[in-house]
């Protein structure tokens, strides 16, 4: 229980620490509600007033009840400008708020290590990001504008009865702690549920992002029925969490509006026993009954905020666990910013595991000269992929190093540097990759193929589609390279979605390629062509090429067959062949009749 209350206290210090610089607005909003909350306690006083100036039938002193009327008419008119002003205020704190958390929390996403992503379902990332964001920005919201205007009035309505009567007001006092000790209670045990329930929503939505994205694979696996129950079953655990929070937060206000009945209950009884006394007149009477409604409404109001805050700060914790992530390795200040990239690439002594636990890529060493094609072959999960993770960076190596050649001003010399002291963006630049999976973006076809090289002319884009073999089918589009395509291609074949990001590499031909089963999904007598312009596109480039089907990279300078994240076998082709060993193991598996 402290460990949770610790929990709350930090996200509280953190949401504060949003709202320092609106703080003008909120020293505005608390003077606007002061206001408000003063012109609302005032009107009681005037229909007291007006109560008294009605003697007995036949006396009434109509004259002094028309001014009356008039200061209500004035009064009324500045609270409700107050009231309005205030939710502007409130409404400004409480949207730039949250414009501010979920900027940063994006701006967090773009720094944060792959392994993060990677280890985390997209739909689970979203969720934080939307959904719990809008679920803080509901309580925020319902703080600013009942919370502190609750806490005025209950503050004002103190002062004004003891103003009137300090007996009556006693004992408004002394029943009054009642409702506090039964809204707290139940406030305690709120947040707990409210932090299930919003970690079942981000499961939920973590799933049915799965399941929509990957409908196809679904349908195709017969995987319907099963899809069904999980979802049934998360469905079933948000919906108990829900129903236990929304229980718990529902029996506040009737528990506090049963106290607060006692209370009015007890300014009636004592009030009309100092009315008969004549103690109080029944202007006056009738004011302090008005006053005891007033005071004891802001209780139900807060005891409700109070629960939606529990929800508010249980998602704002999600949210603030995001932006306060690890990010990932900074780059060093004086990090060199690759511009003439030689090809030569080095591994040396590298060690990497994606868990501590499983060790994957042990004592790697790896040395490639410019416009060598180094070919990766082995089995699945013995290391390809993660070795083309590692030169891009998108993961650190835990010990050893990766180094690319960087000419000197001659042209003639490479410096080897390690790739820690680059700059990301320039040493990823200094790649062109193909995968297997396609990724395109909402835009045109233009769009995407120019994605790396925003400035090239249409003669370029032209270029290199013929170049890739996709201008035929471009040309087919009804726009042609106009044709706006939604993200992930919409109706593009693979094929077709496989050669556009052939041809964006084709455009931009930087001094180094990764093709990781880069023709996987086109058809043979198309590959053939492709493998030709491959060929042409690879002619002094450094070249690292992961593919299954050996046929593909029969040609390449080095084949290193990996297993385990080890090289086990290493030459060209014939080599291999002739030594009997694994790969000729994986080359008959394929070939043998």
């Amino acid at each position: 229980m402290s460990g949770k209350k610790g929990r709350q206290k930090e996200t509280i210090k953190k949401v504060l620490s949003y709202l320092k610089q609106y703080r003008i607005f909120l020293v505005i909003s608390l003077i606007l509600a002061a206001a408000s909350v003063a012109m609302q306690l005032y009107i009681p006083i005037l229909i007291g007033n007006a109560i008294d100036l009605i003697v007995k039938k036949g006396q009434v002193d109509f004259a002094g009840m028309f001014e009356v009327l008039k200061q209500m008419i004035v009064v009324i008119g500045i609270t409700a400008v107050c009231q309005w002003l205030m939710n502007v205020c409130n409404n400004k704190i409480t949207y730039n708020t949250i414009r501010d958390v979920r900027k940063q929390a994006f701006d967090k996403l773009q720094i944060l290590p792959l392994k993060y992503v990677d280890g985390r379902s997209q739909g689970e990332i979203v969720s934080r990001i939307i959904a719990d964001v809008d679920q803080f920005a509901d309580g925020l919201l319902m703080g600013f504008t009942q919370f502190f205007t609750g806490l005025i009035t209950i503050i004002g309505t103190l002062l004004f009865m003891l103003s009137v009567n300090i007996t009556i007001t006693v004992v408004v006092v002394i029943v009054t702690p009642l409702s506090l000790v039964v809204a707290s209670f139940i406030a305690k045990r709120t947040y707990s549920m409210f932090q299930a329930q919003s970690e079942a929503r981000g499961e939920q939505t973590a799933f049915i992002d799965e399941m929509v994205g990957n409908q196809k694979v679904v349908q195709a696996f017969g995987h319907e029925d099963e899809a069904l129950e999980r979802f049934d079953e998360i469905n079933e655990k948000l919906a108990d969490c829900s129903l236990k929070a929304t229980f718990y937060s529902s029996i506040t206000n009737p528990a506090t509006r049963f106290v607060n009945n006692v209370v009015y209950a007890g300014v009636g009884l004592v009030g009309a026993l100092y009315a008969v006394k004549g103690g109080i007149t029944v202007g006056q009477l009738s004011c302090f009954l008005s006053y005891a409604n007033q005071y004891t409404k802001p209780f139900n109001e807060i005891s409700g905020v109070v629960t939606e805050l529990q929800n508010a700060l249980a998602c704002a914790a999600r949210i603030f666990e995001l932006i306060e992530e690890e990010p990932q390795t900074p780059e060093d200040t004086d990090a060199v910013t690759v511009t003439t990239p030689s090809g030569d690439v080095a591994l040396c002594h590298v060690d990497f595991s994606y868990v501590p636990e499983k060790p994957l890529i042990q004592d790697f060493n790896l040395m490639v000269k410019p416009g060598q094609r180094v070919a990766i072959v082995g089995p699945t999960g013995c290391g390809k992929t993660t070795l083309i993770n590692l030169l891009m960076r998108f993961y650190d190596v835990n010990s050893g190093t990766i180094a690319i050649g960087i000419d000197d001003a001659t042209g003639k010399n490479a410096n080897m540097t390690d790739v820690d002291h680059l700059t990301r963006k320039s040493l990823r630049l200094s790649y062109g990759m193909v995968l297997q999976e396609t990724w395109l973006r909402a835009g045109t076809i233009r769009d995407n193929i120019s994605m790396g090289k925003p400035d090239a002319t249409d003669e370029e884009v032209i270029a290199a589609a013929k170049a890739s073999h996709a201008h035929s089918f471009i040309k087919r589009l009804p726009q042609g390279y106009d044709t706006v395509i939604s993200e992930d291609g919409g109706s593009l074949s693979q094929g077709q979605k496989q050669l556009l990001c052939i041809t964006r590499v084709m455009l931009s031909l930087p001094p180094m390629l990764i093709l990781d089963e880069a023709t996987s999904s086109i058809d043979t007598r198309t590959e053939i062509r492709i493998q030709r312009a491959f060929a042409k596109m690879m002619e002094g480039r450094t070249s690292f090429i992961v593919a299954h089907r050996l046929s593909t990279i029969q040609e390449a300078d080095i084949i290193l067959v990996m297993r385990d994240g080890n090289i086990i076998e290493q030459g060209n082709h014939e080599t291999l062949l002739e030594e009997k060993g694994f790969y000729y193991e994986l080359f008959n598996s394929q070939f043998a009749r």
